[in-house]
């Protein structure tokens, strides 16, 4: 029988979704034991560490929750069959990135992890389930899941829930505390429709119930897609109009704010900026993209790739920026970079712009000096080496140009651990994250310190022009002519 009511939750998949998620359910739900479970020792033992400050997930609030409710109801622990085989209600959060080979090869998503769970919660469970689907998946993937898990679950019966998230990195706790809406997807039969109500539930302990949404299975697969798709699309929309406004003369962010004030339209998502990042709204496109090839839907296949094309051209529009402004060529000259992370207040790297074009300014040979508050220097290394390694894999995100090896990256890319001396002595300064931080550093003292002419390239348009240009910087902006 399907439980109705969860006292038990497992999560697989101990990453960016399913440890701040988790550990909110447990300390806004004390009557549910929650175990977040991975395979990832080192990531495990990280969640399990005396000291917060070193979370595997950098986000802000996160260490007073898990401070709150770990050891008490929440655990974290490599034990993923016994907490399969304990658990009434198992949320699945693992990795699926864009597959590197085969069939749909650059767009299709990998859901490699995803059937290694479905296969494994199948051969541990002895009694019937609730699978949640919380990483972000193609539409009809919960039929797959479902096709497994009735295959060889021993005579068991499972319902599959669609439960994306739809949280911002660096805002996650909030998101969570304060939902938009939380969406949950399942069948309409008796049984989905208890599975349903069992997850509304465990939500409506601190989530309004009007805004908890129930939907058919695909529509809400589909729901994720679309809106990580629209919310890239106003970026990639702005980011276009940016070009134009610095060959005008117009400011793109006086742009913004007179389109924004237009409640047809509305503020949000309207900031210009070097390009988006992050695990989900390039992979959700490409992966919206693939969908419709697949459905022979060519003509909103192409409409949706543009976005994702619009963005790869604003990251090479800014390195091109910096190599034409250093006098055509930036080959031994430092390049400082302020941020590594896609966006502030996470040390999430995933598609972060800042390894694009440090690609292309490496490959014309520059000194590249990196300061993240957050972002550790074996991750920098290791975000460089992996786009060598797959740069043609996906045409989208890596230029035709050889690969760089792994030697000419440890040798061209320094890592500090202080902001002032990735500065000192630099050509330019490229700001490729919004850290709060950046705007009141004492930008006297760096101008001083730079080569001239000194240079900054502000890819957030966060800093003060009117202070840096009176100091003497040669300061360029987004979308300001």
């Amino acid at each position: 029988m399907i439980p109705s009511k969860i006292t038990k939750i497992a999560c697989i998949g101990a990453g960016y979704v399913g440890g701040p998620t988790m550990a909110v359910i447990a300390q806004q739900c004390p009557h549910i034991q929650v175990t977040v479970v991975d395979i990832n020792e080192k990531r495990i033992a990280d969640w399990n560490a005396d000291d917060l400050s070193q979370l595997p997930v950098y986000e802000p609030g996160l260490p007073e929750v898990v401070a709150a409710a770990r050891g008490r109801n929440l655990f974290f622990s490599t034990d993923v069959e016994g907490a399969i085989r304990d658990a009434q209600m198992i949320f699945m959060a693992v990795n699926t990135p864009t597959k590197t080979f085969g069939v749909g090869k650059g767009m299709a998503a990998d859901l490699k992890f995803v059937e290694l769970c479905a296969r494994q919660i199948a051969k541990v469970a002895t009694e019937d389930k609730i699978v949640v689907e919380k990483s972000t998946l193609p539409v009809r993937t919960a039929e797959s899941i479902k096709t497994i898990l009735e295959s060889e679950g021993n005579g068991l019966t499972f319902r599959v829930l669609s439960n994306p998230e739809f949280l911002a990195e660096g805002t996650a706790i909030e998101d969570l505390y304060k939902s938009d809406r939380v969406l949950i997807g399942g069948d309409e039969d008796a049984d989905g429709q208890t599975a349903i109500q069992a997850l509304v539930d465990v939500y409506a302990n601190w989530i309004p119930r009007e805004k908890i949404i129930t939907t058919r299975l695909w529509s809400s697969e589909l729901s994720k897609l679309t809106a990580n798709a629209f919310l890239a699309q106003r970026i990639s929309s702005i980011n276009a109009i940016s070009a134009l406004c610095e060959q005008t003369g117009a400011d793109v962010d006086e742009v913004a704010r007179a389109i924004g004030m237009d409640s047809r339209i509305g503020a949000k998502f309207l900031k210009s900026s070097v390009g988006f990042g992050g695990s989900c709204f390039q992979k959700d496109i490409l992966n919206l993209v693939y969908l419709c090839h697949h459905f022979n839907l060519p003509q909103v296949a192409d409409y949706w790739e543009q976005v994702v094309m619009l963005n790869d051209y604003q990251k090479h529009r800014f390195a091109k920026r910096i190599i034409d402004s250093l006098f055509n060529t930036v080959s031994g000259k430092k390049i400082a970079f302020l941020g590594w992370a896609f966006k502030k207040d996470t040390n999430d790297t995933r598609e972060s712009a800042a390894i694009y074009v440090a690609d292309e300014l490496l490959h014309d040979r520059a000194e590249i000096h990196v300061y993240d508050p957050q972002v550790k220097a074996e991750q920098i290394y290791a975000d460089l080496e992996y786009l060598q390694k797959h740069r043609r894999t996906n045409s989208h995100s890596c230029s035709e140009q050889e690969p760089i090896t792994v030697d000419e990256i440890r040798s061209l890319v320094h890592v500090h651990n202080d902001a002032y001396t990735a500065m000192d002595n630099a050509h330019a300064i490229a700001l490729l994250t919004e850290w709060d931080e950046f705007k009141h550093y004492d930008w006297a003292a760096v101008y001083q310190a730079m080569k001239k002419p000194a240079f900054v390239f502000d890819g957030r348009n966060i800093l003060d022009r009117k202070q840096l240009t009176e100091l003497g910087f040669n300061l360029h902006s987004i979308g300001k002519g």
